[in-house]
């Protein structure tokens, strides 16, 4: 299986980027996720959505390309990053290629509540006309206090968050046999 992760923190140390890329090495045996680097996409502008840079063209080939969208986000000010919002409107926007995809949320703040209102607004975004994304539900992954849980080489080390990983991981693996 193919999975694309669209991790909403551009920041290099970011805590949702080691989310990601500790899906990725974790499970990695399971199925492969490569993460997508949002910085070099320029701001969405539907004056050029006919006629886009490559940097658009590339990021919508690979999220076509996968067979699901593991999407992890930080919160800012109660909701999802800006810089998340531009990917989202380009995916959107005239090839349409999230619509029907499969996508799992997760996501990771230093506060307690570990981006719930975040991944709450980027569920009811996935659901709008131009993704049509299904969600999978029951599995929401918040890792609250994130600071606490990562190694200062960016290693996940709180084992209990790494075996709530894990069950996530395999209802996610049970969830898509339906799609793949």
């Amino acid at each position: 299986m193919k999975v694309v992760a669209i991790v909403g923190s551009i920041r290099r140390d970011s805590y949702n980027l080691q989310l990601a890329k500790h899906v990725q090495k974790r499970y990695a045996d399971q199925f492969d996720v490569e993460v997508l680097d949002l910085a070099p996409l320029p701001m969405y502008n539907q004056d050029i959505e006919l006629d886009p840079p490559q940097e658009v063209i590339d990021f919508k080939a690979k999220v076509k390309e996968a067979d699901a969208v593991l999407w992890v986000t930080p919160e800012y000010n109660a909701s999802i990053p800006g810089v998340l919002g531009n990917a989202i409107d380009w995916l959107s926007r005239v090839e349409k290629v999230m619509i029907g995809k499969p996508s799992i949320i997760m996501g990771s703040s230093m506060g307690i509540l570990g981006s719930v209102k975040a991944q709450m607004h980027l569920r009811d975004i996935l659901f709008a006309a131009g993704l049509q994304s299904p969600v999978l539900g029951g599995n929401e992954v918040y890792v609250g206090a994130v600071h606490e849980k990562f190694d200062t080489e960016g290693h996940l080390t709180d084992e209990a968050t790494i075996a709530f990983l894990d069950g996530v991981i395999a209802n996610f693996q049970e969830w898509m046999k339906r799609y793949i």
